[in-house]
């Protein structure tokens, strides 16, 4: 009797494992595509474009008063933000609360070797004004290549060592090339720190493979503000002693970067006339829209406009510091709205406009991001 039992224990083992089988080897037997059956009409993916649809959309927004004063006081209710035309609800609204990402971007060019010593000095203000106690910085330079001299981290002394190592190099200044690789390093930062691109240098590029305007778009979509300070070939010369020669032009003779001002025909005399009240809000978003064409002129002021950052040209050695205090003191004092687009995922162009119910203040924000279809 007991024999029989365990003859069928062994036997129900036995069977379950078999069942265990079964199941397993059906399970590999529908790995990978199924064929369809005779007679029935194969389905395929649709054949319209697919749009890509920006999950979240960062603005950050400075607000002056009539002083030039920040002002520190609003509330999210204050605020009212228009894409495309269309008003947004705002999910999250913050004021230079969220820790920081920043990419410094320093020209290491032969033209403002004479610069760098102040550039140097300028280490100590960038860790304790822009990086503070809660944020990470990585430190990159730049002439006619792109060096990698100091990884994200939150170490001041590290980023401070990166900074007054750097060394003078060739002529070239790849500015272009150097903000795609700063755009690349901050996507990989995560979504909820403030991402910010801070360049010292030429407000000119040579030599780049890069566009500024497909620089730009990558720039907007991955919420990334770009500051300027810019560094003054005049000022490096008339240091040094020397008389430098600038940066060869972006484009080839008689041709122009950015559009013709309307009613007028475009030539190297009215450019330079007309240099000084260039509306920078229509180049950057035209530099956007039309991503393949060349950005001659102001290209640091382009970029900052069109990602709502702040340019500041320098001439005098001891503005370099108080340019990179001012940008720190505007980002703890820089509200940003986030929202998630509704009723406006058209492909092209998207415009933003942000308005506050307070008179007489000046706001300041990134004028729009392209989005693209495919």
């Amino acid at each position: 009797m007991q024999l029989r039992r365990t003859i069928v224990a062994g036997l129900a083992v036995l069977a379950a494992l078999s069942g265990f089988g079964a199941v397993d080897a059906r399970a590999q037997e529908t790995q990978g595509p199924i064929a369809p059956k005779p007679g029935v009409a194969v389905q395929r993916p649709p054949e319209s474009a697919i749009r890509v649809k920006v999950q979240v959309v960062n603005a950050p927004v400075t607000v002056r008063d009539d002083k030039n004063d920040l002002v520190l006081d609003l509330r999210k209710e204050d605020f009212k933000v228009l894409d495309n035309g269309v008003e947004q609800t705002i999910d999250s609204f913050d004021l230079g609360g969220e820790p920081l990402s920043a990419v410094l971007l320093l020209e290491g060019s032969s033209r403002v070797a004479a610069l760098l010593p102040a550039v140097r000095k300028s280490a100590i203000v960038f860790t304790q004004t822009v990086v503070g106690p809660s944020g990470m910085a990585a430190v990159m330079g730049y002439d006619n290549g792109i060096q990698r001299l100091q990884a994200f981290t939150a170490n001041h002394d590290r980023i401070e060592k990166a900074i007054t190592g750097l060394k003078a190099g060739n002529s070239g200044a790849r500015l272009y090339d150097a903000l795609a690789e700063a755009v690349g390093l901050l996507r990989s930062q995560p979504a909820n720190r403030r991402r910010v691109i801070i360049v010292v240098g030429e407000a000119q590029d040579t030599g780049s493979e890069e566009k500024l305007g497909e620089v730009l778009r990558q720039a907007q979509l991955a919420n990334i503000v770009v500051y300027g300070v810019g560094l003054s070939t005049t000022a490096a010369a008339l240091r040094d002693g020397s008389q430098q020669a600038g940066p060869a032009p972006a484009t080839p003779p008689g041709t122009f970067g950015g559009p013709p001002r309307p009613g007028t025909v475009q030539t190297p005399t009215s450019e330079q006339q007309h240099a000084g009240n260039i509306d920078l809000t229509a180049l950057a978003e035209w530099a956007v829209r039309n991503a393949t064409a060349v950005v001659k002129d102001h290209p640091l002021e382009v970029a900052s406009t069109a990602t709502g950052g702040m340019y500041q040209s320098t001439f005098r050695e001891r503005t370099i510091e108080n340019a990179v205090d001012a940008i720190g003191g505007e980002l703890n004092a820089q509200y940003t709205l986030s929202y998630r687009p509704e009723k406006s995922d058209e492909p092209g162009y998207h415009q933003i406009r942000i308005t506050v119910n307070r008179p007489g203040v000046k706001v300041r924000t990134r004028p729009g991001y392209y989005l693209e279809g495919k």
